[in-house]
């Protein structure tokens, strides 16, 4: 591979995020505000997607219940990609598009939030998830790309869509990386105020 083609991915990842950035400040913002106010008010957040999108779950889970950049206490979020008895007990008993879905039943409470992460908006795993999220009485926060899918559609106008404005799923999944970093960051000025240098 030449320095060029390595050049274009990074010229290309940053154009992305410099038009990302204005798309989606305002629902990135609404779901800051979604999130800290179900944790203030004692509820968690779930956490679900597949393949890259499944290490973005469990890295924002790692964020909450560790930390992100500042010492605090521990935030409660559950990643529901990491419990391989359960996924594969469900993939074999039930089927693929239930793995996520049964842990929002069991684990979901309403007032909790969804964090469902699809690069396409497409995952029936994931649209799964978010339809047993909706009957729980839960918020769902939705990470897609490439126009929403048709998990866009599913939303209501309590919940929060955050759209890549991209088709290329690297691409998608880097935007979702800092948007993932951006609520971390949002969760903690809402708790502590200022900035983690202050």
């Amino acid at each position: 591979m030449n320095n060029q083609r390595i050049l274009s991915h990074f010229h290309e990842s940053a154009e992305i995020k410099i038009q990302s950035a204005t798309a989606l400040a305002q629902p990135i913002a609404q779901a800051i505000e979604l999130m800290f106010s179900a944790l203030s008010n004692g509820n968690k957040i779930l956490v679900c997607g597949n393949g890259g999108s499944a290490a973005d779950a469990q890295h924002f889970a790692a964020e909450l219940v560790g930390r992100f950049e500042r010492e605090r206490f521990p935030l409660p979020a559950i990643a529901l990609t990491t419990d391989t008895s359960i996924l594969t007990a469900v993939a074999n008993d039930y089927s693929y598009r239930e793995i996520f879905s049964k842990q929002v039943q069991a684990f979901g409470q309403a007032g909790d939030i969804l964090l469902a992460i699809s690069t396409s908006g497409n995952s029936g795993n994931v649209m799964a998830a978010v339809e047993a999220a909706l009957e729980r009485e839960m918020r769902v926060v939705a990470l897609t790309g490439k126009g929403g899918g048709a998990m866009g559609k599913m939303l209501t106008d309590a919940d929060v869509h955050i759209c890549v404005p991209a088709e290329r799923t690297a691409r998608i999944q880097e935007v979702h990386l800092v948007t993932i970093h951006c609520i971390c960051d949002g969760i903690d000025v809402a708790l502590f105020g200022g900035d983690v240098n202050e």
